[in-house]
């Protein structure tokens, strides 16, 4: 697990029901400067990772904002349910 898969995984476990099944995974992008992270979990802590309106969601990105640019990428967060 990558610094920002770990920062990120360290930010959602305590808002989720089932930290067991929480996963982060970072994928390969086209552009080298940039990373991107899914957060997977199940329908319900999905739906809480993003919160009305999307404003738990705004407050992840905005954090890990913060911890991407203390290694000079582009951060990109999407969230799955499975």
């Amino acid at each position: 697990m990558t610094d920002l898969e770990k920062t990120l995984y360290d930010l959602v476990v305590p808002i989720v029901d089932d930290a067991e099944a929480v996963s982060v995974k970072s994928m390969p992008s086209l552009n080298e400067n940039e990373v991107v992270l899914y957060v997977y979990a199940k329908n319900d802590d999905v739906a809480r990772l993003i919160g009305r309106q999307g404003s738990m969601a705004t407050a992840l990105r905005q954090m890990m904002l913060i911890a991407s640019r203390l290694e000079d990428k582009k951060i990109t967060i999407k969230f799955e349910a499975y």
